[in-house]
């Protein structure tokens, strides 16, 4: 992780800082881009969208795949704790949190989008970090990389109608054409194109793809701090008027990554995979695609809402928290292989 990676938290903070201040000064600015849509998509952001998710998935290589039977069991954990665990509790933890225990202290009109919000957090697998997390633990490399395939091509067709499912059971409305389109506007569309871009760039050796991945890197989290600056531009009011909304939405996310974390590590060790699988496969269950929540949940609900605002406050947490989980995971390589089973 470079530097600038590293202090990512701190560029959030500053990003929601100047956002909130230019939402104040320059209202008008900000309204205008505001009206910029197509078919309930916002233009600019959904070309920020684009800029951060296409370059991270050129560095997927779905004929990894095949890689999956090699670690039937850590895979087996991985979907799992990512389809079958993540999402579902992430709802449950957004019902007592955000519509019981929390409630009298949010605005009530939002507290249905918050909830979204943390849903389509939880429902989207990470993609990119997680070869960062992967990397600070010597984690299988293979194995991280077969993984991330999976999942991505499991949430081409998942991802949708999981989101629809949970909130539906949370009695939110979904308006399934804006979901659908957003599935293949930030999912499809963004996966094609890159693979496509990622041959190209192979047939000219590997030496000119790491040349090209040194160069488009930079503009994943460039575009992410951009879109910040614009959604902290429509929510600063809100803000302003109620700040312990972040801190409150944070609490559930917490609960949230250390509880996957924990159970993923805890199944690998049981079912005997060896430590450098069982990092790789807890923190992809740990991490999320914000990029990819922020995005749907600024096409579903909009700038303002409450679920714009919740998977922001996935990305403010995401760094030192997963670093955290990365240093806990190091300390118990000990622990963890005393006790495997196998």
């Amino acid at each position: 992780m470079n530097r600038f990676e590293r202090y990512l938290t701190l560029w959030v903070g500053l990003c929601i800082a100047a956002g909130v201040a230019l939402g104040q000064f320059l209202p008008a600015l900000f309204q205008a881009i505001g009206s910029l849509q197509f078919a309930q998509v916002n233009l600019p952001v959904g070309g920020l969208i684009w800029v951060m998710i296409i370059p991270m998935l050129v560095k997927v290589d779905f004929g990894a795949l095949q890689e999956v039977r090699q670690h039937v069991r850590g895979i087996g954990v991985t979907l799992f704790v990512n389809w079958l665990v993540k999402p579902f509790s992430m709802a449950l933890l957004g019902w007592l949190f955000i519509r019981h225990w929390f409630a009298p202290l949010l605005p009530s009109v939002q507290l249905d989008s918050y909830i979204a919000g943390l849903i389509l957090l939880a429902a989207a697998p990470c993609t990119a970090m997680v070869f960062v997390w992967s990397r600070l633990t010597n984690g299988d490399p293979l194995f991280t990389l077969s993984q991330v395939a999976l999942n991505d091509t499991i949430m081409v067709f998942a991802f949708a109608p999981l989101v629809g499912l949970l909130l539906g059971i949370s009695a939110i409305h979904v308006p399934w054409d804006t979901l659908l389109t957003s599935v293949v506007l930030y999912i499809v569309i963004p996966v094609i194109l890159s693979q496509l871009w990622r041959r190209r760039l192979l047939r000219q050796g590997q030496a000119a793809f790491d040349a090209a991945m040194a160069k488009i890197g930079p503009w994943s989290i460039a575009a992410l701090l951009a879109t910040l600056v614009l959604l902290f531009a429509f929510q600063g009011e809100a803000i302003l008027g109620q700040p312990l909304v972040i801190a409150l939405l944070a609490v559930p996310i917490l609960i949230q990554v250390f509880f996957n974390a924990t159970l993923a590590y805890l199944l690998n060790r049981l079912l005997g995979e060896k430590h450098n699988v069982a990092c790789p496969s807890c923190l992809i269950g740990a991490s999320n695609f914000f990029e990819l929540a922020v995005a749907t949940a600024v096409s579903l609900f909009g700038f303002h809402s409450g679920a714009a605002l919740a998977t922001v406050v996935g990305v403010l947490i995401e760094v030192p928290v997963m670093l955290l989980v990365v240093s806990v995971v190091n300390r118990s390589h000990d622990w963890y292989e005393g006790g495997r089973t196998a």
